[in-house]
């Protein structure tokens, strides 16, 4: 029997399962029974298979990323087609998929331009919470529930537009690829896409986390010859050393600025930066950390709602660049699925980044070990 027709008792009806559900900040997430509603036309129901807890989550919970809520969280997600809306066409019923957190509709000025990535049908900054047409798909309790970023993994199904899903092969490792969707486009792309790290350089990382792991691990495959990681949980070394960090840097235990120990730690300063944290204080230092001529420094963080960004603007006069991109300059339908393809194929490993698995109903387990830093990215399997 092929897959799709697994699901034909539930096309077209609500669809009754668990979830986990952010009621309010500084709470553990609540697990519930909820009701997702049907595709509507353009739409895709997904039955999620694994999801990928990322720091942006941790934000969000900890009230420094506002989003509407009560929502379901969860923004990297892999899983299969269940039923699909009026006028779907690029994927049906049992086909394997990942859920972007940034859409490709293919139409609008930025999906148009050679190398525009951020889709304006996006619901990331600002974040709406809804579908494009302005409402949910969620209920529990009698009341509506928000989406987070188009995509909301952190449940059983989720119903996601068409210009957000990404068709991959059949015999891609659902438990694995789940972090092709956010964690390793939004760390390879930075380094291959925005600065464009070029063999013999030096290269610093603010923040050794799921996506400055991947940040290093691009890095070092660009032929980097000195990567230098920073973060203030040391415990995060030995792995980042392990991936390709050559010096490791704990803010809290110099007797000066960190950017200032990395310009004498290279001479003049790094030609290469990446701030994967999302405070502004990193991105200035990542800015400050960069060689005065030709350096460059990529925002990938989320910063905290509302923030704003002060600096000396002579960081720039002088000849430094300041660049950002979400989820790595990549066209997300058109790139990430040949990722995981990639993957298959060999040519790229992200084994490496998945420290943890763990089954969804622990999913709070797993907040706990990313706020520890014991884990570089934990993955639920439901």
């Amino acid at each position: 029997m092929e897959q799709g027709k697994l699901f034909t008792e539930t096309s077209n009806k609500v669809i009754t399962c668990r979830a986990a559900i952010a009621w309010t900040t500084n709470a553990p997430l609540s697990i519930e029974k909820i009701e997702v509603d049907p595709p509507k036309a353009g739409e895709v129901r997904i039955k999620i298979i694994s999801s990928g807890v990322c720091g942006t989550d941790k934000h969000i919970l900890e009230g420094k990323d506002k989003v509407p809520l009560p929502a379901i969280l969860g923004h990297e997600g892999a899983g299969i087609v269940e039923s699909i809306g009026e006028g779907v066409t690029s994927v049906k019923p049992g086909d394997k998929v990942l859920m972007l957190p940034l859409p490709e509709c293919r139409e609008c000025s930025s999906c148009l331009h050679p190398t525009g990535n951020f889709c304006l049908k996006q619901s990331i900054l600002p974040p709406t919470g809804l579908m494009l047409d302005g409402t949910s798909r969620f209920t529990c309790r009698g009341r509506k529930i928000y989406h987070l970023y188009g995509t909301s993994t952190f449940t059983e199904y989720t119903v996601v537009h068409e210009i957000a899903v990404g068709k991959i092969d059949d015999d891609a490792p659902m438990d694995t690829v789940c972090i092709l969707t956010c964690e390793v486009p939004t760390g390879f792309g930075p380094v291959f896409n925005i600065a464009k790290v070029t063999p013999g350089s030096t290269c610093v990382i603010f923040g050794l986390g799921g996506i400055g792991s991947a940040v290093v691990m691009a890095c070092k495959a660009a032929g980097a010859s000195r990567i230098i990681g920073v973060d203030i949980k040391e415990e995060k070394f030995p792995r980042a050393r392990a991936l390709g960090v050559t010096d490791c840097l704990n803010p809290q235990k110099l007797k000066k600025p960190v950017q200032e120990v990395v310009v004498e730690m290279t001479g003049k300063g790094a030609d290469f930066a990446f701030e994967a944290i999302g405070l502004i204080e990193t991105i200035v230092a990542t800015l400050e950390s960069c060689h005065p001529s030709y350096g460059v420094g990529v925002i990938i963080g989320l910063p905290p709602t509302n923030s704003q960004l002060i600096f000396d603007p002579t960081l720039l006069l002088s000849g430094r660049t300041l660049k950002g991109g979400v989820l790595g300059k990549y066209k997300t339908r058109s790139c990430i699925p040949k990722m995981v393809t990639d993957y298959l194929q060999k040519k790229i490993n992200i084994d490496p980044l998945i420290t943890h698995k763990l089954p969804f109903e622990s999913i709070n387990k797993a907040f706990e070990l990313l706020q520890g830093g014991h884990c570089i990215r934990c993955v639920l399997l439901f």
